[in-house]
């Protein structure tokens, strides 16, 4: 069993950030509702509705309360001001469930953003985010993160296993389309 769980660790993090087709800048972002928590509270997060406020920043994760997802709810959870000042949303998606996510928003996000919960995979296939582990005989969204302009375009695509370059991409992508929105 031992084995079995150090192989699928190991598996896991090679395939986690293979982004074999993802979105591109420019490309029309999918519409999606999700079932989402912030503060441990639900809610239905609609991307339409978020964009008439500004831009989104949408980023998906392979699982909550591991390291690396952990690490990158904290730094989003940091960055949040910053996003807030330029009207810019924050969510973060990955496969499990509604429950997991509630507890997620308030212990690693901080309740600073919402989380939402896609065990179907509906919204991660929809943005060319999923990977299949085949050790583990499971599905997970790629480490992937988009910000997606009120109009609906994807403005940034990021793929990578750290979590700390999807909060700077991020933020420079807003601060691009806020500089060029004036």
């Amino acid at each position: 069993m031992r084995l079995i769980a150090l192989a699928s660790s190991v598996a896991f993090s090679l395939y986690a950030t293979a982004a074999y087709a993802m979105l591109k800048q420019g490309d029309a972002a999918p519409d999606f509702s999700v079932q989402a928590a912030q503060g441990g509270k639900d809610f239905t997060f609609s991307l339409k509705e978020a964009l008439k406020k500004g831009p989104v920043v949408l980023y998906f994760y392979p699982k909550s309360f591991t390291s690396v997802c952990t690490e990158e709810a904290h730094e989003f959870a940091e960055a949040m001001d910053q996003f807030a000042a330029m009207n810019a949303s924050v969510i973060g998606v990955s496969g499990d469930g509604i429950e997991t996510q509630r507890e997620f928003s308030t212990k690693e996000c901080r309740d600073k953003f919402p989380v939402g919960a896609d065990p179907g995979f509906k919204v991660i296939k929809a943005y060319d985010a999923s990977f299949d582990l085949p050790l583990a005989g499971s599905m997970f969204a790629s480490r992937i993160s988009y910000v997606i302009s009120p109009d609906g375009k994807i403005l940034s695509a990021v793929s990578d296993s750290g979590a700390t370059k999807h909060i700077q991409s991020a933020l420079e992508a807003v601060k691009k389309w806020k500089a060029g929105a004036k």
